[in-house]
C-alpha cells in the first residue's frame, strides 16, 4: 500500500509545485527544483503513510479474526460440555 500512496502523492505534489511556479511566474530552474523536492518529500510521506495504513488494517483484521476464532472455539467447548 505504501508504494501506491507514494505513486499518487509524489506526482501530485510535483504537479502542484509546477502549477504554482507557472502561476507565480517563477523561473524554470527554481520551479523544477521545487517540484523535484516536493516529489521526493511527498513520495516519502506517502510511502510511510501507506505502510502505516496497511499495518493498521492488517492488525485490525488479525485481531478480529482471532476474536472470531476464540468465540467459535468457546462455543464448541460449551456444546461439547453439554453432551
Amino acid at each position: 500500500m505504501g508504494a501506491k500512496y507514494a505513486g499518487i502523492l509524489g506526482p501530485l505534489a510535483f504537479s502542484a509545485a509546477v502549477l504554482r511556479g507557472c502561476l507565480q511566474g517563477g523561473g524554470v530552474e527554481r520551479t523544477l527544483l521545487t517540484a523535484w523536492l516536493a516529489l521526493w518529500a511527498f513520495a516519502a510521506l506517502g510511502y510511510v503513510a501507506g505502510k502505516l495504513a496497511g499495518w493498521i488494517v492488517e492488525e485490525s483484521v488479525a485481531a478480529r479474526l482471532a476474536e472470531e476464532l476464540e468465540a467459535r472455539q468457546a462455543e464448541k467447548s460449551r456444546a461439547a460440555a453439554k453432551t
